[in-house]
């Protein structure tokens, strides 16, 4: 199927047929940044959820100017948890370090797990030093999914001084969770992080030990 130009997008937005809505807004990769925020916008209060989302992913992708104060109202302001989380995560897309308050607001502040775990995980897309203590916050959430992002988190930004903090988990019921740990420490030298990593490797689930010797080979060739 041929590329809608944008005045056909633009004009496919308002469809009152949901399905073109989506096929439109779809169509904006093929579209310039500059081009497809304008008609984003068009359907970022959209009587969807789904089409919103969309939306809201969209402005972490066609990143202007214009994407982060967006993202921000609707992390702060809107009703949705949903939508609230897709601008936790677009944020995250956006690698913008300015982000780093609303994200760490987000996570103290917001009451859905869902949001919380969106703002963790941006945390870590963005690299900023300053989320050390938001994520060893996230370490003591009751979500594993939480404490599997922030264990991401940390090896995205390369915090060493986490180390002490994130190696508890390599005793974790649950596998996903030594298996984020076996990732981020590839990214965290030290000899603790070895010692553990050599652990990991003996692990009785093959994901959390291939992960492990993954990790392994980065440290050997990065040392």
């Amino acid at each position: 199927m041929a590329n809608l130009s944008v005045q056909e997008i633009s004009s496919q937005l308002e469809s009152e047929n949901l399905g073109d809505r989506m096929v439109a807004l779809a169509n904006l990769r093929h579209v310039s940044n500059e081009e497809a925020v304008p008609l984003i916008k068009k359907v970022l209060d959209d009587e969807s959820l789904q089409l919103r989302s969309m939306a809201v992913f969209a402005l972490g992708v066609k990143a202007t100017e214009e994407c982060y104060p967006i993202l921000v109202k609707i992390l702060e302001s809107d009703p949705d948890y949903g939508i609230r989380a897709d601008a936790a995560g677009a944020l995250g897309y956006l690698g913008d370090v300015r982000a780093f308050e609303p994200l760490s607001r987000a996570f103290y502040e917001d009451t859905d797990w869902l949001v919380r775990f969106s703002a963790a995980v941006s945390l870590g897309n963005i690299k900023d030093p300053r989320a050390h203590d938001v994520l060893i916050q996230a370490l003591k959430s009751e979500e594993v999914v939480i404490q599997q992002a922030a264990i991401a988190a940390f090896g995205e930004i390369k915090d060493i001084n986490s180390v002490d903090h994130i190696l508890r988990f390599a005793q974790s019921e649950d596998w996903l969770v030594r298996q984020r740990l076996a990732e981020a420490l590839g990214n965290l030298p030290s000899a603790k992080t070895v010692s553990a990593l050599k652990y990991l490797e003996k692990d009785n689930h093959s994901h959390v030990s291939e992960a492990a010797r993954i990790s392994l080979k980065r440290l050997e060739q990065a040392s």
